[in-house]
């Protein structure tokens, strides 16, 4: 089924989130094709469906995607033929303003590492972005699971995060900009 995908990324900065999740789903997935405009996908979800993802473009925050349900079994024989690893992540679904925020916490090579997405309907949707959201990495190459599949080496994700003690710093003044941003800042 083909869909255009308009979604923002965000690093999370604490688990105050997890009070208002549900699932976890849990994930497997890699990429058979990786390149800088395109990429074919096949993700396991809870070891029962499988999904085989073609994704073309990025323009922004818009991608054209299509998916299509494909056996567990054949999906499973993919995964060994993937470039790079197969990503490992619990993937929780939080509810907020009528959006759906799906917040990734990764394992494997990647453990520690949590990211937060929100698909939106149009570029111009505004979300109400939670206290828990870190720093914005839509866009930014290095967190996109393309990159994660074909970059085993956590250390160069972590030394690019801002220090906790940055974080805490800059909490007040992003507390600010995102209620200059939405109509209210939600935990």
């Amino acid at each position: 089924m083909r869909t255009r995908e308009i979604e923002r990324k965000f690093l999370v900065r604490n688990d105050k989130w997890r009070g208002k999740a549900l699932g976890p789903s849990e994930l497997r997935q890699g990429y058979l094709l990786s390149d800088a405009d395109k990429s074919v996908r096949i993700r396991v979800v809870d070891g029962r469906s499988a999904f085989l993802t073609v994704k073309f473009g990025r323009q922004g925050m818009v991608r054209d995607e299509f998916e299509y349900r494909i056996p567990r079994r054949e999906a499973e024989e993919l995964l060994e033929r993937v470039v790079g690893t197969v990503i490992e992540k619990s993937r929780y679904k939080v509810p907020i303003g009528g959006f759906v925020w799906e917040i990734d916490v990764f394992h494997g090579a990647h453990a520690g590492l949590t990211i937060a997405e929100i698909e939106m309907l149009s570029e111009t949707d505004r979300p109400v972005l939670p206290r828990w959201l870190g720093r914005e990495v839509t866009g930014d190459p290095r967190y996109s699971n393309r990159a994660l599949a074909t970059t085993t080496d956590n250390l160069l994700i972590q030394s690019r995060l801002p220090k906790v003690d940055d974080v805490l710093a800059l909490e007040d003044v992003t507390d600010l900009t995102r209620q200059q941003q939405t109509s209210c800042g939600l935990d």
